[in-house]
């Protein structure tokens, strides 16, 4: 057995992607094991507006060895429980999809088929009930779960954060454990003549040549290594998610600190709102096709919290991916890799999946194909479930703007077709290979939407009704009890992580 081991890796970008990818690997392998080189120009700014993340990032800051205390001040940072989504389906419309279940299974049946029989016996509270982060977040309140006793414990948080300051600290972080970063902007990329891997980067001041084995390409949509170096193409999906472009811009802090984002639909789109401790985030994500440019900024600016904070920043964006994410020796990610609207907080998410991938795939320098495509696939697979999640949202609404309407119109792909079908029939969530999304998530946006079912299970009926509302109404009341235990949420931010800025 002949091992021939990458030396040296290689990372064309900065920002969050492509400090993630060196905090990453600095902390699984340390230099002397493998140099890890991190090239970004303080010139080129980056995209910044993600500023929402999913329960997975826990789990890479708990990798990291993070003091979450630590991390949140310094980003700015708040605690995310879900999202409340707003006028999506129709007018008036308030759902939310919270990071937790509705409770255990009843008689090995999911607790949605108990809460179908109930609303077509005519109750009418709705299912988030069911859920703690629902209920606390309706209260502004936060503790994390094991702070909580009980079915209140089960429940996952993430956090919303100033993305550049968290870039900014997985620098500080990669940098203490000899990640070596080169300041300026890459002004060619060489190939190797033999072999047509990306062999070098020359730097535009001075002329400096960087030579790698392995190379990550940070570099955001316009994929320097990826795209520009290695030619691999792009995959469209603008057919299927139409909005393509977005306007955003921060505005002053006001009312009560709430612990989820909130996305509200709009007659072309729709508006994201982040609360960070010294601002608050937002965004109108929209279909140029249907609105121009200055109505998408007046519609941003007519929906603020307070004065807004500078001039509302552009971004063009085209929905989907690279044909191949990884080819030859370079591994495209972040942006550099695809994009996906930040309807579900996924950019992050995405950020680091790949890495996980990465890490567990990582090649020699002999770059066995078979790895790469394994890598390939089951990265595709990831986007097109989160596509099609993110269609679900879209394609049922009854809102009558002409967006909407073509959204209504479009072919959906036919996974998502099968399990809207599969719901429908029977009130079942089929799972896929490399889903992001549980069947909890799948059902809190069938049912916010008012996508019902035409049964429940049969099982259900086996349990007397009055049982059944009984035993729900007290898991209702537990809940909403273990919520008022929890302190508000800007308390609990000012008694362990305050921000400097903030203050």
């Amino acid at each position: 057995m002949t091992q021939a081991p990458v030396r040296r890796i290689v990372i064309a970008g900065g920002g969050t992607a492509g400090w993630m990818a060196a905090a990453l690997l600095a902390r699984l392998m340390p230099p002397p094991f493998v140099e890890i080189i991190l090239v970004e120009s303080d010139e080129i700014g980056t995209v910044g507006v993600g500023e929402a993340t999913v329960p997975l990032i826990t789990q890479f800051n708990g990798l990291l060895g993070i003091d979450e205390p630590d991390f949140v001040a310094r980003t700015n940072g708040t605690f995310k429980l879900g999202i409340e989504f707003r006028d999506w389906g129709e007018a008036g419309n308030v759902h939310f999809h919270g990071f937790g279940d509705y409770g255990d299974a009843i008689q090995g049946v999911a607790p949605h088929h108990h809460w179908l029989k109930l609303h077509e016996a005519g109750e009418t509270a709705p299912i988030e009930d069911w859920s703690m982060p629902y209920a606390a977040a309706r209260r502004d309140r936060f503790a994390p779960p094991e702070a909580m006793k009980g079915e209140a414990a089960f429940f996952k948080y993430a956090y919303h954060f100033d993305a550049g300051l968290y870039a900014r600290y997985l620098r500080g972080y990669a940098e203490a454990r000899g990640v070596r970063r080169r300041e300026g902007r890459i002004a060619d990329v060489e190939l190797d003549p033999e072999s047509g891997n990306v062999a070098s980067l020359t730097m535009q001041d001075g002329g400096e040549v960087i030579a790698g084995g392995f190379f990550i390409d940070c570099s955001g949509f316009v994929g320097l290594l990826i795209s520009r170096a290695l030619g691999v193409g792009y995959v469209d999906w603008s057919h299927l998610l139409p909005c393509d472009r977005a306007v955003a811009v921060g505005c002053e802090r006001r009312g009560r600190m709430t612990p989820f984002t909130r996305s509200t639909a709009r007659a072309a789109g729709w508006q994201w709102r982040i609360p960070l401790q010294h601002r608050i985030g937002n965004g109108h994500v929209y279909a140029s096709a249907f609105i121009s440019d200055d109505e998408a900024v007046a519609t941003l600016l007519d929906n603020l919290d307070g004065a807004p904070l500078g001039e509302p920043r552009l971004l063009r964006f085209t929905t989907g991916h690279r044909e191949k994410f990884w080819h030859r020796n370079v591994v495209a990610i972040g942006l550099a890799a695809g994009f996906m609207e930040p309807l579900e907080s996924s950019s992050i998410q995405l950020i680091q999946t790949g890495l996980a991938r990465l890490v567990e795939m990582l090649p020699d320098m002999t770059f066995d194909p078979v790895l790469i495509d394994e890598y390939n696939r089951v990265t595709t697979n990831e986007y097109e479930r989160i596509r099609d999640f993110l269609i679900l949202h879209y394609c049922r609404s009854r809102r009558p703007e002409a967006m909407w309407a073509q959204c209504r119109a479009a072919e959906i792909p036919e996974p998502l077709a099968r399990k809207i079908a599969v719901w429908e029939a029977g009130g079942r969530v089929p799972l896929y290979s490399e889903e992001s999304y549980q069947e909890p998530s799948w059902v809190s946006i069938f049912l916010g939407n008012g996508i019902l079912p035409r049964r429940y299970d049969p099982i259900v009926d086996q349990l007397p009704i009055e049982h059944l509302r009984g035993g729900m109404a007290q898991r209702r009341g537990a809940i909403a009890r273990a919520a008022e235990t929890m302190p508000d949420h800007a308390t609990f931010l000012a008694r362990c992580c305050p921000a400097p800025l903030a203050a």
